[in-house]
């Protein structure tokens, strides 16, 4: 077991040296794999606290919950995102989603991995799914793969085929909340049944929560008690709705 661990290591040093970690934002090398350099990292803003349903920042309040969430709860029990949607979180998507940057989904992983927090052992990890048309022209799902990495942290099983994209819908870039809401309306099916169970929905970018709302009705009528969402970043403005 010891030489396994020493010859792991020396694999690792190897590999350091040949393929030194570099940074999700810029590229930059840096000290440790899945991570950022300094200058990327200051310009991040990570998210915490905010409402306690939604997550969204409350500013000059001491409130707990939003007024939003006051007046018209979302389908969603918890929502959480590990950042604001900006251009450094913007990029780090894109690359992943069309740029085949897979590794990124390990340095999303890493961030997301507080917000999922302590869980009931039947708990399911859940990506929002695509349609079978987009997904054989891509060649995979990027929120499946956060998802499986998200799973490798922190132990929670993976459900890829617990929910389905069963309708083709237009991109939602440029509609506004009722329209979204109206195109993804009917657009998934689950496939289990979750009766009781706690859903953990992962995404690697939340707008406006309309598509992530839609699945969450889906599984709670599958029978599941809970649903979150954790995502890698979220639009806090809405001029920034872009993906």
């Amino acid at each position: 077991m010891k030489a396994r661990q020493a010859g792991s290591r020396l694999f690792r040093s190897v590999l350091d040296f040949a393929l030194p970690p570099r940074c999700g934002g810029c590229g930059a090398i840096v000290d440790d794999v899945d991570s950022f350099c300094t200058d990327c990292w200051r310009k991040l803003e990570f998210l915490q606290g905010g409402c306690e349903r939604c997550g969204l920042p409350l500013k000059g309040t001491e409130a707990e919950t939003c007024g939003a969430c006051l007046a018209q709860p979302p389908r969603l029990d918890r929502i959480r995102a590990a950042v604001a949607y900006d251009d450094i979180s913007r990029s780090i998507a894109l690359r992943l989603k069309y740029g085949r940057k897979i590794a990124l989904a390990r340095t999303m992983s890493r961030y997301m991995r507080p917000l999922v927090g302590e869980l009931p052992s039947d708990a399911l990890l859940v990506p929002v799914p695509l349609h079978r048309r987009r997904l054989w022209s891509r060649g995979f799902n990027q929120s499946a793969i956060v998802a499986r990495e998200l799973s490798r942290r922190t132990g929670i099983p993976v459900a890829v085929d617990a929910l389905r994209r069963t309708r083709a819908t237009p991109p939602l870039k440029g509609m506004g909340m009722r329209q979204r809401r109206r195109t993804v309306a009917g657009a998934f099916r689950s496939t289990m049944d979750l009766r009781g169970q706690t859903v953990i929905l992962v995404d690697d970018v939340l707008t406006t929560g309309s598509t992530a709302n839609a699945c969450a009705r889906v599984l709670k009528r599958a029978g599941a008690g809970r649903v979150d969402l954790v995502s890698w970043a979220r639009v806090i403005r809405p001029m920034q709705i872009d993906v």
